[in-house]
Order: C-alpha cells, then sequence, then structure tokens
C-alpha cells in the first residue's frame, strides 16, 4: 500500500473528514459497495476520481439485504485486501463501519420503494431492496457526496435507488457506469468466486442470451416469444435453472410488450449454487 487511504469506521469520522474537504471547497463522490472488490468496482472509484476531487469508498456487508436462505455468512469479507486494491486505484477514504455502527440498538426504519423494487429480484428475493433502499440512504446521508456511482449490472438495484434519491430529495447525483465483463462476456461480478472451472466455462451463456433477445428485439420479435427462446437455451447450456428472464422499462421496470421507450433485458438464473444476474440495454 501506498499509504495514502485512510479508514474511518465511525459516522463522526466520515462527516469530520468530508467537512474538512468541503472547507476547502472541494467535491466528492461516493462508491457504497459490500467489498470483495474486483475491477467493476474499481472501475466506479476510476469514474469517480474524474468526477470529483476527493472518492469515498464504502465498504459493508449489509445484513438487512439478504433473506433467510442466502450467503449472508458465505459472502466475502476481505478488507485488507480490498483497502489495497482502493489504494492503488487513487480513492482517498475507505468507510468500513461494524453492524452495531449503522444499525444501532433500537434502529426501527426501512425504506420502501414501491413498484419499481417488486418484480423480478424483488419477487425472489423478498425484502432485498429495502435493505438496499435504508442502507444507501443511510451511506448518502452520513458522507453527503455530490456524485454517488453504483455498477449497471445491478440494474434493477440503480433504479430503486434513483427512485428513492429523487422521491427523498437527496442532494446527490445518481451515475450508472456500464458493466465491466471478462473477455468472454461474463459480467465482473463477487460471486464468479465460486464457480468451479466447469461452471466458469458454462457462464458466459447468459450474456450470449441476452444479445440474443437483444438482436430479435431490433428485428421486431416478440419480447416474450424470445425470452422463452433465451431461457431455453440458458438451461440447455448447463445452467440449473432461470430465475426470470424478461424486457422490462428501464426506468419503471414495468413489462415491456413493445420497445416504445428505451428497455433493458434482464436475468438472473442459477449455475451449481451459485446464482448470477446480468441485463443488457435496448434503445
Amino acid at each position: 500500500m501506498t499509504g495514502s487511504l485512510d479508514i474511518v469506521r465511525s459516522v463522526a469520522d466520515l462527516r469530520s473528514r468530508v467537512k474538512y474537504w468541503r472547507d476547502q471547497g472541494l467535491s466528492v463522490a461516493m462508491v457504497p459497495t459490500m467489498g470483495a472488490l474486483h475491477d467493476g468496482h474499481l472501475t466506479l472509484i476510476r469514474q469517480g476520481l474524474e468526477l470529483a476531487d476527493r472518492v469515498v469508498a464504502s465498504v459493508f456487508v449489509n445484513p438487512t439485504q439478504f433473506g433467510p436462505n442466502e450467503d449472508l455468512s458465505r459472502y466475502p469479507r476481505q478488507e485488507a485486501k480490498d483497502a489495497e486494491a482502493l489504494d492503488g486505484a487513487g480513492c482517498h477514504l475507505l468507510f468500513a463501519p461494524k453492524v452495531e455502527e449503522m444499525y444501532p440498538d433500537g434502529f426501527a426504519t426501512t425504506i420502501t420503494v414501491k413498484g419499481v423494487s417488486q418484480p423480478l429480484e424483488g419477487a425472489f428475493r423478498p425484502g432485498h431492496f429495502d435493505g438496499v433502499s435504508t442502507v444507501v440512504a443511510k451511506l448518502l446521508l452520513q458522507c453527503l457526496p455530490d456524485f454517488a456511482l453504483f455498477g449497471e449490472k445491478d440494474w434493477q438495484q440503480l433504479a430503486v435507488i434513483r427512485r428513492m434519491t429523487k422521491d427523498l430529495d437527496l442532494p446527490v447525483q445518481i451515475v450508472g457506469v456500464p458493466t465491466v465483463r471478462e473477455a468472454d462476456g461474463l459480467a465482473l461480478s463477487s460471486r464468479n468466486a465460486y464457480l468451479s472451472p466447469e461452471e466458469r466455462a458454462i457462464a458466459p451463456i447468459l450474456y450470449q442470451a441476452l444479445q440474443a433477445v437483444a438482436d430479435g428485439l431490433k428485428t421486431g420479435k416478440s419480447p416474450e416469444e424470445l425470452c422463452h427462446r433465451a431461457s431455453a437455451d440458458v438451461l440447455a447450456g448447463g445452467f440449473a435453472s432461470v430465475d426470470y428472464l424478461d424486457v422490462r422499462d428501464a426506468e419503471t421496470m414495468t413489462k415491456v410488450a413493445k420497445l416504445t421507450r428505451p428497455a433493458r433485458i434482464l436475468v438472473a438464473a442459477r449455475l451449481g449454487t451459485t446464482r448470477l444476474i446480468d441485463n443488457l440495454g435496448v434503445e
């Protein structure tokens, strides 16, 4: 490590540091993460450095967005490695709070974003987006950055956060950053580490299925028919199950029968014990 990255663990210390920068007239960008950082996260840091004078990253494995049968205990935690990666990318400050700092005794507030959070991930992971919305709102209010950057790989999450930020009049600009992919098209994800070598070889089929749907939509074919065929291809390729593969309005997440405005093809599927998600935009 070069030693230029500072780490704070309390909201008070985070606010003190941001105030110090503000007093110097500096702008601030924030990148909220759950750690296990890869190049997709570091791309967000680099983008933040282009937008603002100072970049804060948070690493917090948020328990409230994990369901009862999900991998909270299994989720990778590697703070020292993450700090080294952030330092190398030019990040200025790491906010790494403990659970008790974010959810002290008596914590009783949950933010629910209706509509956009309900289908797809919302249907398969009840309560997930309530946890996401609540923790992101807290992080944005704790730091009050000018910009907050999120990856487009979690497109529905990005749509939920944009809606929440707008509805609550939070004074921060939400910036979506395009998905970073491996050479074979697989979207970078902390969960890729769970894949066996055999599963890793199969995984790019997910992105190929999205591309096939996008190509079909451009020729005017029915979204429902295209998604049905693509789901069958994913299963035939070796995936265990497909939770959803659907074309949705890019902003509201409502079903799209015909392309009249920007849309998103979204997929979640299981490969072995690992659940992968991805999406692709269509104009």
